[in-house]
């Protein structure tokens, strides 16, 4: 199937024979909308299980329903000037951006579930808080925090944007501003040098937040990085041939930060019709199966590792945090074994022991409930294997 970049051209370039033009310029495809981790063909699919009642879709939302975070009593707390040091010390800000970031989110998923409006209402009143108080992020960690926060935000608005929520125009435009000049100058030129998850962590926000400003401009720029960059957190340099990943001697914990955040990666170019997951031979699977084969107690092969500009060496694979997972696996899985029918057996077991996903602050959360078991052929012809 030709996808539609690719369709915009052939018809550029006919126009052109037929009127005898020298030159054509295509035009961009437009962006899907909602169109971030989430298309509105799944939105659905969720609301419907959950109303039928069925699992694993069911003691998902009930977790979700648990949360603090997913509470009508929840009160914004947003700080005009964030600051995040090393290990988040100082935090100033920091971590309530980042509770009312999965706030925001967890209220505008319960709206299209449960279509209770107190939800949209309460993402509206979370979105608006920091739109029009938040100035800075700053600090030693300023491009990690921004990386990891701004996909929650991102998909918080694109669902409330795109439904009828009830969130006016100027609140919409005040937003688009804080994405655009807050967050993006902060994670623009991302971090070469520093553990691979931050520019993951980066390459993430950067793609929701150009899908949800309709800029092709920044969300190429991240589809450039994640498949060309010179840093450790593009996927040839995060993950090598066999599975290894550049912080896989560090620790686990980390290992799995920037697996997960090349998940969402991938995930939201795949719902424009952009195949990251595919590139160089399905690398974020053989990372994926690599990182849970040796979290589940199996012994893997290990390179020493020098990273980008020889900053960071780890000669042997790092068993800190061994065993203990991270809510990453079933956007993946449901990718690479859901979609386009791959084994995945080690990634398969992880999610087996650890349904239901849950909500893990430096994670784009509830990956069972949004990404177990959908449909094959979503993002159109795209989606079919």
């Amino acid at each position: 199937m030709i996808q539609a970049p690719y369709v915009s051209i052939a018809i550029c370039l006919m126009a052109a024979l037929v009127s005898g033009a020298q030159t054509c310029q295509a035009a961009e495809p437009p962006f899907t909308h909602p169109g971030i981790l989430h298309s509105r063909a799944e939105l659905d699919f969720v609301r419907a299980k959950v109303a039928e009642g069925q699992e694993p879709w069911k003691a998902a939302w009930e977790a979700l329903r648990r949360e603090p975070v997913s509470g009508l009593t929840w009160k914004p707390k947003p700080a005009a000037d964030v600051v995040r040091g090393p290990y988040n010390n100082p935090d100033i800000g920091g971590t309530d951006l980042m509770r009312d970031a999965a706030a925001a989110y967890s209220h505008a998923i319960q709206w299209y579930v449960s279509g209770e409006k107190a939800h949209a209402d309460k993402a509206i009143e979370i979105l608006n808080a920091y739109a029009t108080r938040l100035k800075s992020i700053g600090g030693h960690d300023a491009k990690l925090l921004a990386g990891m926060v701004g996909i929650n935000f991102a998909n918080a608005a694109e669902i409330i944007r795109h439904t009828s929520a009830g969130w006016n125009d100027a609140e919409q435009q005040a937003f688009a501003q804080l994405l655009r000049n807050v967050f993006y100058p902060i994670i623009k030129d991302f971090y070469p040098t520093a553990n691979g998850n931050w520019d993951a962590a980066m390459i993430q926000t950067m793609l929701a937040m150009g899908v949800y400003l309709d800029d092709r401009r920044m969300f190429q720029r991240g589809v450039d990085y994640y498949l060309h960059g010179e840093g450790n957190g593009a996927v040839r340099n995060y993950i090598n041939g066999f599975g290894e990943c550049q912080e896989s001697g560090r620790d686990q914990a980390h290992t799995q930060m920037g697996l997960g955040y090349l998940g969402c990666a991938a995930e939201i170019a795949w719902k424009q019709g952009v195949d990251l997951y595919g590139a160089y031979d399905n690398r974020i699977a053989i990372g994926y199966e690599y990182t849970a084969k040796y979290n589940l107690g199996h012994e893997v092969p290990y390179e020493p590792y020098r990273s980008h500009a020889g900053r960071y060496h780890y000669p042997a694979i790092s068993d800190k945090a061994r065993g203990r997972f991270s809510c990453i696996y079933e956007r993946v899985y449901n990718h690479y074994h859901g979609r386009m029918g791959l084994a995945m057996p080690f990634t398969g077991q992880v999610v087996e022991s650890n349904r239901p996903e849950g909500l893990q602050a430096p994670f784009a959360p509830w990956g069972t409930l949004m990404h177990a078991g959908l449909p094959v052929t979503e993002n159109g012809e795209f989606g079919k294997r």
